[in-house]
């Protein structure tokens, strides 16, 4: 085989995983890890057994390499367009994981709670997206990555209360989801249709984590004089209106 050969070969084998993790990814969001046989995979792929075998190894191979993409994907669409100013850059990184989260709901859940039964590696990825998200948030209000002890506490203290809220969001929203469908069916039968839908959107709660994450900001600069905050002017971190009261009926 010569080197053009062995270049398609290899750019098949690489679309031919891809594939099969793209797979993956649907299968594990609506079926429970213990639930899915490697049959069972393997008929949903449209592939033999032992071509997934051969790529991952094992079914726990093929779930970790399901989580690495999700993570990857997360990562690279929080830690996206490194030259914005700063304050649109820490913009523009709650915005990217809050859609990732909105959009990959189970993948997310995976990679915030450690996946199967706490799964150790799984652990160890999640902490691994945890510190690049922190470095991404510290290069962007700081302009490097490394901050003292005390300042990343502070942030890992600030992501932690993102991926709880992060969490709450993302049930609330397939709750309302599913409360809205009702209210369609009802609709479709008594003629008066009505939302059920009571969160607020990702701008909303973007803006409220945003915020947040300048006070922790404010904070840090009080306890880790090294890492004062990021002088910008009072609306860089948010757009007039962002936290608008909500006035009107419930």
């Amino acid at each position: 085989m010569n080197n053009s050969q062995q270049r398609g070969a290899s750019e098949r084998s690489q679309v031919r995983r891809a594939e099969l993790i793209a797979t993956g990814r649907k299968l594990f969001a609506d079926t429970s890890y213990d639930a899915l046989s490697m049959d069972d995979i393997a008929k949903q792929a449209g592939v033999a057994k032992g071509l997934i075998y051969y790529y991952f190894k094992s079914k726990r191979g093929y779930y970790l390499a399901i989580v690495e993409d999700s993570v990857a994907e997360l990562v690279a669409r929080a830690a996206g367009e490194p030259d914005l100013p700063k304050a649109e850059r820490v913009r523009r990184t709650i915005d990217g994981y809050l859609h990732y989260a909105e959009h990959h709901q189970a993948a997310y859940r995976t990679i915030v709670t450690g996946g199967v039964g706490s799964d150790a590696e799984v652990l160890a990825i999640r902490d691994a997206v945890r510190e690049e998200l922190v470095a991404t948030i510290a290069e962007g209000a700081y302009g490097h990555r490394a901050v003292p002890p005390l300042a990343r506490l502070a942030l890992v203290g600030w992501l932690s209360g993102v991926e709880g809220t992060t969490l709450e969001w993302i049930g609330a929203l397939a709750a309302d989801a599913d409360a809205d469908a009702d209210v369609e069916a009802a609709a479709a039968v008594d003629g008066h249709p009505e939302s059920a839908s009571r969160q607020p959107d990702r701008d909303r709660l973007g803006a409220l984590l945003v915020r947040q994450l300048r006070a922790t900001l404010t904070v840090i600069g009080e306890f880790v004089p090294e890492c004062p905050p990021p002088p910008l002017p009072e609306d860089a971190f948010e757009s007039a209106g962002d936290l608008a009261p909500v006035t009107g009926g419930p």
